[in-house]
């Protein structure tokens, strides 16, 4: 794929945009001054990153910037999807590091900065989709968890890869809670090995061509895209590398309504809900939820011994 500057990603970015380039006619994206006026429209920020385009071979409708950073779950902040946005407004990511230890011959301690120099970026667009039942689609920047595994050389005992938040009081306040938390912090996920190591998954660092914004996980976060939302943790400052399957946020808070693999399978219930259908933020009608969000092909090899309706 060809390396892109911020310059040639703009128009591609508002090409994605259908229901603007609708109402002005494709032929008026020529003109550069229609596409600031599209950028302002859209709200969209100038992009700042460099990365290889996705050519979305899927032809995926992408959610607008508006949608995806204005309705997210960042319990750290608070239940309420719209009102995150307005709290993380001043998290600080600056010198932001992350720990790699563990179970592997080259432990580090990186700054996000520097992460993002050591490998190369691309747009990954894809479907995510929230056990609660609504679904975006995203085009995310950022690198293959693969890449950063090969480097720190897991030993051959690690058979697992485990996630942390960040934990800061003075950054998230339902961290500062204590007992009254919503949640037990700091917020913790986990992969199997073959599943951490999936092309698909995903480092992110941006979306939109920018760098990521707060409510969205800044500056760093784990995107799986055949997996239920709540796997892609939030604000990574630690990752572990063990020999047992960890025991993630949501399984030790709900272990009767959540398991480690939080696949999406439209044929397996919520004990609360339906999974078999979902709604797309912009959309009024519920689209059927596909096996695996849609990627059995790339991911469903990694469960052909499991049964999918006890393996939740």
């Amino acid at each position: 794929m060809q390396q892109l500057n911020h310059k040639d990603i703009t128009p591609e970015i508002l090409f994605n945009q259908r229901r603007s380039f609708l109402k002005l006619g494709a032929a008026s994206v020529v003109a550069s001054s229609t596409v600031i006026e599209l950028m302002a429209k859209e709200n969209i920020p100038p992009a700042n990153l460099t990365f290889k385009k996705d050519l979305n071979r899927d032809h995926l409708e992408l959610n607008t910037f508006k949608q995806i950073t204005s309705y997210n779950n960042f319990y750290e902040f608070t239940t309420s999807k719209k009102g995150v946005k307005s709290l993380a407004k001043d998290m600080n990511t600056e010198a932001w590091t992350i720990t790699i230890d563990g179970l592997v011959e080259k432990p580090l301690t990186l700054d996000v900065k520097e992460l993002m120099k050591k490998y190369a970026l691309e747009e990954r667009i894809y479907r995510f989709r929230c056990v609660e039942g609504w679904a975006m689609v995203v085009p995310w920047i950022g690198f293959e968890l693969q890449k950063l595994i090969k480097d720190v050389k897991p030993l051959k005992s690690a058979k697992y890869v485990q996630f942390w938040t960040k934990y800061d009081e003075e950054m998230f306040p339902d961290q500062r809670r204590g007992i009254f938390a919503t949640l037990t912090y700091p917020y913790t996920e986990g992969l199997r090995m073959d599943e951490a190591l999936n092309p698909l998954t995903l480092l992110a660092v941006g979306l939109y061509g920018k760098t990521l914004e707060n409510q969205n996980g800044a500056p760093i976060r784990l995107v799986v895209p055949w997996k239920y939302g709540f796997k892609s943790i939030k604000s990574i400052d630690r990752i572990s590398f063990i020999d047992k399957q960890p025991l993630n946020t949501w399984q030790k808070e709900n272990p009767k309504e959540f398991g480690f693999y939080a696949n999406v399978n439209p044929e397996v219930d919520h004990p609360r809900w339906s999974q078999k259908t979902e709604r797309v933020l912009g959309k009024f009608v519920k689209q059927r939820t596909l096996l695996f969000n849609g990627y059995e092909k790339e991911v469903g090899h990694m469960y052909r011994d499991m049964d999918l309706r006890k393996e939740i």
